[in-house]
Protein backbone atom coordinates (compact mmCIF):
# COMPACT_ATOMS: atom_id res chain seq x y z
CA UNK A 1 0.00 0.00 0.00
CA UNK A 2 1.47 3.46 -0.82
CA UNK A 3 1.84 5.95 1.77
CA UNK A 4 -0.81 8.88 0.04
CA UNK A 5 -3.16 5.42 0.44
CA UNK A 6 -2.67 5.20 3.52
CA UNK A 7 -2.04 8.69 4.59
CA UNK A 8 -6.11 8.29 3.12
CA UNK A 9 -7.30 5.53 4.95
CA UNK A 10 -5.86 6.92 8.81
CA UNK A 11 -7.62 10.47 7.80
CA UNK A 12 -10.96 8.65 7.32
CA UNK A 13 -10.39 6.40 10.87
CA UNK A 14 -9.70 9.39 12.66
CA UNK A 15 -12.92 11.34 11.55
CA UNK A 16 -15.26 8.79 11.83
CA UNK A 17 -13.35 8.60 15.38
CA UNK A 18 -14.23 12.01 15.91
CA UNK A 19 -17.59 12.11 15.03
CA UNK A 20 -18.64 9.25 16.99
CA UNK A 21 -16.46 10.38 19.95
CA UNK A 22 -18.38 13.52 20.08
CA UNK A 23 -21.64 12.63 18.82
CA UNK A 24 -22.41 9.45 20.68
CA UNK A 25 -21.28 11.70 23.66
CA UNK A 26 -23.98 13.65 23.23
CA UNK A 27 -26.46 10.57 22.66
CA UNK A 28 -25.04 9.90 26.11
CA UNK A 29 -25.89 13.01 27.65
CA UNK A 30 -29.24 12.83 26.65
CA UNK A 31 -29.59 9.19 27.30
CA UNK A 32 -27.94 8.49 30.52
CA UNK A 33 -29.04 11.39 32.68
CA UNK A 34 -32.25 12.60 34.47
CA UNK A 35 -33.04 14.97 34.17
CA UNK A 36 -31.10 15.34 30.77
CA UNK A 37 -29.09 18.58 30.26
CA UNK A 38 -31.06 18.17 26.64
CA UNK A 39 -34.41 17.46 27.54
CA UNK A 40 -35.80 21.02 26.56
CA UNK A 41 -33.03 21.63 24.10
CA UNK A 42 -33.09 18.59 21.43
CA UNK A 43 -31.61 21.38 19.02
CA UNK A 44 -28.12 20.84 21.42
CA UNK A 45 -27.65 17.07 20.70
CA UNK A 46 -28.27 18.11 16.70
CA UNK A 47 -25.84 20.66 16.68
CA UNK A 48 -23.02 18.69 18.72
CA UNK A 49 -22.88 15.89 15.75
CA UNK A 50 -23.35 18.55 13.16
CA UNK A 51 -20.16 20.42 14.58
CA UNK A 52 -18.81 16.90 15.70
CA UNK A 53 -19.14 16.47 11.63
CA UNK A 54 -17.52 20.10 10.99
CA UNK A 55 -14.62 19.37 12.93
CA UNK A 56 -13.78 16.31 11.37
CA UNK A 57 -13.25 17.89 8.03
CA UNK A 58 -11.56 20.41 9.17
CA UNK A 59 -9.20 17.64 10.50
CA UNK A 60 -8.89 15.31 7.95
CA UNK A 61 -10.50 16.77 4.81
CA UNK A 62 -7.22 17.89 3.14
CA UNK A 63 -5.61 14.19 3.20
CA UNK A 64 -8.51 12.23 2.23
CA UNK A 65 -11.55 14.48 1.89
CA UNK A 66 -13.32 13.11 4.76
CA UNK A 67 -15.94 10.92 3.40
CA UNK A 68 -16.46 9.95 6.58
CA UNK A 69 -19.63 7.57 5.07
CA UNK A 70 -19.85 4.59 3.37
CA UNK A 71 -22.92 6.43 1.31
CA UNK A 72 -20.71 9.39 0.52
CA UNK A 73 -17.61 7.01 -0.42
CA UNK A 74 -20.20 5.29 -2.79
CA UNK A 75 -21.78 7.84 -4.47
CA UNK A 76 -18.35 9.68 -5.40
CA UNK A 77 -17.55 6.49 -7.12
CA UNK A 78 -20.53 6.32 -9.49
CA UNK A 79 -20.58 10.15 -10.15
CA UNK A 80 -17.72 11.82 -9.11
CA UNK A 81 -14.78 9.37 -10.49
CA UNK A 82 -13.69 8.26 -7.08
CA UNK A 83 -11.47 5.16 -7.93
CA UNK A 84 -13.72 2.28 -7.34
CA UNK A 85 -10.39 0.00 -5.81
CA UNK A 86 -10.11 2.46 -3.44
CA UNK A 87 -13.94 2.68 -1.88
CA UNK A 88 -13.84 -0.66 -0.11
CA UNK A 89 -11.03 0.01 2.14
CA UNK A 90 -12.44 3.46 2.79
CA UNK A 91 -15.39 1.86 3.88
CA UNK A 92 -13.10 -0.34 6.28
CA UNK A 93 -11.59 2.18 7.76
CA UNK A 94 -14.89 4.27 8.37
CA UNK A 95 -16.31 1.32 10.24
CA UNK A 96 -13.18 0.68 12.08
CA UNK A 97 -12.60 4.64 13.22
CA UNK A 98 -16.44 4.52 14.39
CA UNK A 99 -15.82 1.66 16.39
CA UNK A 100 -12.94 3.01 18.08
CA UNK A 101 -14.76 6.55 18.25
CA UNK A 102 -18.04 4.16 20.35
CA UNK A 103 -14.88 2.52 22.58
CA UNK A 104 -14.11 6.17 23.86
CA UNK A 105 -17.35 6.98 24.53
CA UNK A 106 -17.64 3.15 26.46
CA UNK A 107 -14.13 4.34 28.25
CA UNK A 108 -15.37 7.86 29.00
CA UNK A 109 -19.18 6.58 30.27
CA UNK A 110 -19.04 3.08 31.21
CA UNK A 111 -19.46 3.79 35.42
CA UNK A 112 -22.72 5.97 34.16
CA UNK A 113 -23.98 3.09 31.53
CA UNK A 114 -23.86 0.55 34.63
CA UNK A 115 -25.44 3.09 36.67
CA UNK A 116 -28.27 3.80 34.41
CA UNK A 117 -29.21 0.12 33.87
CA UNK A 118 -28.89 -1.10 37.29
CA UNK A 119 -31.06 1.89 38.46
CA UNK A 120 -33.49 0.75 35.15
CA UNK A 121 -33.60 -2.86 36.01
CA UNK A 122 -32.50 -3.07 32.47
CA UNK A 123 -29.14 -5.27 31.50
CA UNK A 124 -27.49 -4.74 28.23
CA UNK A 125 -28.50 -7.97 26.85
CA UNK A 126 -32.41 -6.20 27.17
CA UNK A 127 -31.05 -2.76 25.04
CA UNK A 128 -29.92 -1.19 28.37
CA UNK A 129 -27.97 2.51 27.08
CA UNK A 130 -28.03 0.83 23.59
CA UNK A 131 -29.01 4.02 22.45
CA UNK A 132 -26.04 6.03 23.31
CA UNK A 133 -23.77 3.77 20.69
CA UNK A 134 -26.56 3.13 18.06
CA UNK A 135 -29.83 3.96 16.26
CA UNK A 136 -33.20 2.21 16.94
CA UNK A 137 -36.46 2.58 15.73
CA UNK A 138 -38.72 5.21 17.71
CA UNK A 139 -42.24 4.54 18.99
CA UNK A 140 -44.61 3.03 15.96
CA UNK A 141 -41.88 3.11 13.73
CA UNK A 142 -41.65 -0.28 11.60
CA UNK A 143 -38.32 -2.02 10.05
CA UNK A 144 -39.72 -1.22 6.66
CA UNK A 145 -40.81 2.24 7.63
CA UNK A 146 -37.59 2.77 8.64
CA UNK A 147 -35.74 1.90 5.66
CA UNK A 148 -37.81 3.90 3.56
CA UNK A 149 -37.35 7.24 6.30
CA UNK A 150 -33.68 6.44 6.11
CA UNK A 151 -33.66 6.44 2.12
CA UNK A 152 -35.08 10.21 1.63
CA UNK A 153 -33.23 11.75 5.26
CA UNK A 154 -29.85 10.22 3.37
CA UNK A 155 -30.95 11.27 -0.04
CA UNK A 156 -31.34 14.93 1.52
CA UNK A 157 -27.97 14.82 2.97
CA UNK A 158 -26.16 13.39 -0.89
CA UNK A 159 -28.03 15.88 -2.24
CA UNK A 160 -26.89 18.70 0.13
CA UNK A 161 -23.40 17.30 0.46
CA UNK A 162 -22.85 17.36 -3.91
CA UNK A 163 -24.46 20.85 -4.00
CA UNK A 164 -22.42 22.25 -1.43
CA UNK A 165 -18.88 20.65 -3.10
CA UNK A 166 -20.00 21.87 -6.71
CA UNK A 167 -17.30 23.90 -7.95
CA UNK A 168 -19.91 25.60 -10.80
CA UNK A 169 -22.55 26.07 -7.62
CA UNK A 170 -22.25 30.26 -7.55
CA UNK A 171 -24.69 29.52 -4.82
CA UNK A 172 -22.63 27.16 -2.26
CA UNK A 173 -20.12 28.74 -0.02
CA UNK A 174 -16.60 28.70 -0.65
CA UNK A 175 -14.13 25.61 0.44
CA UNK A 176 -13.37 26.68 4.02
CA UNK A 177 -17.18 27.51 4.58
CA UNK A 178 -18.27 24.38 3.36
CA UNK A 179 -17.37 22.30 6.13
CA UNK A 180 -19.39 24.25 8.59
CA UNK A 181 -22.71 24.18 6.12
CA UNK A 182 -22.23 20.46 6.13
CA UNK A 183 -22.14 20.48 9.79
CA UNK A 184 -25.49 21.99 10.18
CA UNK A 185 -27.14 20.26 7.14
CA UNK A 186 -26.39 17.16 9.72
CA UNK A 187 -27.77 18.67 12.31
CA UNK A 188 -30.72 20.09 10.43
CA UNK A 189 -31.90 16.67 9.18
CA UNK A 190 -31.85 15.68 12.93
CA UNK A 191 -33.20 18.11 14.44
CA UNK A 192 -36.25 17.32 11.28
CA UNK A 193 -36.75 13.83 12.00
CA UNK A 194 -34.03 12.30 14.38
CA UNK A 195 -36.80 11.06 16.35
CA UNK A 196 -37.68 8.50 13.81
CA UNK A 197 -34.97 5.98 14.07
CA UNK A 198 -32.36 8.72 15.47
CA UNK A 199 -30.49 9.54 12.13
CA UNK A 200 -28.35 7.10 11.06
CA UNK A 201 -27.70 8.25 7.31
CA UNK A 202 -24.35 6.74 7.80
CA UNK A 203 -23.91 2.84 7.49
CA UNK A 204 -20.69 3.11 9.33
CA UNK A 205 -22.04 5.28 12.29
CA UNK A 206 -24.50 2.43 12.99
CA UNK A 207 -22.34 -0.65 12.38
CA UNK A 208 -18.91 0.57 13.92
CA UNK A 209 -20.87 0.84 17.09
CA UNK A 210 -23.11 -1.91 17.13
CA UNK A 211 -19.91 -4.13 16.51
CA UNK A 212 -18.20 -2.68 19.51
CA UNK A 213 -21.53 -3.16 21.87
CA UNK A 214 -22.18 -6.74 20.65
CA UNK A 215 -18.51 -7.47 21.96
CA UNK A 216 -18.79 -5.19 24.91
CA UNK A 217 -21.95 -6.85 26.25
CA UNK A 218 -25.10 -6.12 24.49
CA UNK A 219 -24.80 -9.26 22.51
CA UNK A 220 -27.66 -10.22 20.75
CA UNK A 221 -29.40 -6.56 21.55
CA UNK A 222 -26.73 -5.29 19.08
CA UNK A 223 -26.60 -7.68 16.64
CA UNK A 224 -28.72 -9.07 14.98
CA UNK A 225 -31.11 -6.85 17.13
CA UNK A 226 -34.79 -6.97 17.94
CA UNK A 227 -36.62 -8.01 14.74
CA UNK A 228 -33.59 -8.11 12.66
CA UNK A 229 -33.03 -4.20 12.28
CA UNK A 230 -29.02 -4.10 12.01
CA UNK A 231 -29.44 -4.08 8.12
CA UNK A 232 -31.82 -1.41 8.05
CA UNK A 233 -29.26 1.58 9.24
CA UNK A 234 -26.68 -0.16 6.28
CA UNK A 235 -29.44 -0.73 3.66
CA UNK A 236 -30.75 2.70 4.05
CA UNK A 237 -28.37 4.91 3.93
CA UNK A 238 -26.57 3.13 0.60
CA UNK A 239 -29.65 3.37 -1.06
CA UNK A 240 -30.75 6.97 -0.21
CA UNK A 241 -27.26 8.19 -1.15
CA UNK A 242 -27.03 6.83 -4.33
CA UNK A 243 -30.53 8.16 -5.18
CA UNK A 244 -29.80 11.98 -3.39
CA UNK A 245 -26.31 12.00 -5.80
CA UNK A 246 -28.37 10.71 -8.89
CA UNK A 247 -30.65 13.44 -8.38
CA UNK A 248 -28.11 16.26 -8.19
CA UNK A 249 -26.22 14.75 -10.79
CA UNK A 250 -29.12 14.48 -13.77
CA UNK A 251 -31.70 16.54 -12.25
CA UNK A 252 -29.61 19.93 -10.92
CA UNK A 253 -25.81 19.97 -12.12
CA UNK A 254 -26.48 20.04 -15.86
CA UNK A 255 -28.27 23.17 -15.47
CA UNK A 256 -26.21 25.03 -13.34
CA UNK A 257 -24.57 28.20 -15.40
CA UNK A 258 -21.41 28.44 -16.78
CA UNK A 259 -20.90 24.64 -16.52
CA UNK A 260 -19.39 23.78 -19.60
CA UNK A 261 -20.81 20.14 -20.59
CA UNK A 262 -18.56 17.35 -22.11
CA UNK A 263 -19.40 16.58 -25.48
CA UNK A 264 -20.88 12.89 -24.73
CA UNK A 265 -23.17 14.58 -21.93
CA UNK A 266 -24.08 17.39 -23.80
CA UNK A 267 -25.21 14.69 -26.75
Amino acid sequence: MDRTLMGELISELIAMAIIMTLGNSAAAMITLYDPSPYAQAYWGVCIAWGLAVTIAIYVTGAVSGTHANPAVTLALVLFRGFPARKAPLYMAAQVAGAFIGAALVYQMFQPVIDHYTALHHLPRTQGGAAGVFFTHPGEGITRIHAFWDEVILTAILLLGIFAITEEFNTSAPMANASALIIGLLVACIGASAGYLEAWPINPARDLGPRLFCWLAGWGAAALPAPDHYWWVPIVGPFTGGVVGAALYQFAVRPFLPGRALPPEEAA
